[in-house]
């Protein structure tokens, strides 16, 4: 077969190495078959659709829970209670690791308490924060065992011991509280704790 008999095979390929051995781009072979846009300007007629919050009832649960876990804590405390006592309830509370033994002489009074706070007359919200100070300070002094007086006040007939109450779970929260249980009568009865401190290592 001779060169005659391929005139387009030569001239494409004349073409393909016309392109490969220069740098420059034939723009309109390119663009060829591709239709030009009527309009030249973006439409921005339409504005953009806002995110909406899901309203069903798990998302409004969710929310709301989120807001209420910001609200409860303050400064490292509960701010609601989570358990409601009785007036004439012994308290009693020890962390894993305390010996019964040990538990027995606190409860009788056999532990001598260094250092004593009475909650009388305090709001909650300033009893939260004085008894987590005194709690810190007993700690870094190294005392052992210190008297918490919460009182019975806020109880009558048919009514929780708020202050009580709050305390119980104050003091649960506390690292450096390691165990508690209510008094003898002689430093209070039912209306106060003795409080039994990590020793320092």
């Amino acid at each position: 077969m001779s060169e005659n008999d391929l005139p387009n095979q030569r001239h494409q390929n004349t073409a393909t190495q016309t392109t490969e051995g220069s740098d420059e781009i034939d723009f309109s072979a390119v663009m060829q078959g591709v239709a030009r846009i009527k309009s030249d300007r973006a439409d921005l007629r339409g504005s953009p659709k806002k995110l909406k919050l899901a309203d069903d009832e798990t998302s409004r649960y969710k929310r709301q829970m989120a807001v209420r876990d910001e609200e409860l804590v303050v400064d490292g405390l509960n701010s609601e209670v989570t358990q409601l006592v009785e007036t004439d309830d012994e308290l009693i509370f020890a962390s894993p690791g305390v010996q019964l033994k040990l538990m027995k002489r606190l409860k009788q009074g056999h532990i001598p308490w260094d250092a004593g706070l009475d909650l009388h007359g305090f709001t909650l919200d300033d009893a939260r924060t004085e008894l987590g100070s005194f709690i810190r300070e007993c700690s870094i002094r190294q005392l052992r065992c210190v008297k918490v007086i919460h009182g019975k006040s806020n109880s009558v007939e048919g009514q929780h011991a708020l202050m009580k109450s709050y305390v119980n779970d104050w003091l649960r929260q506390m690292h450096p509280v390691i165990a508690f249980t209510s008094a003898q009568p002689k430093d209070g009865g039912t209306g106060a704790l003795y409080v039994l401190l990590k020793r320092a290592k």
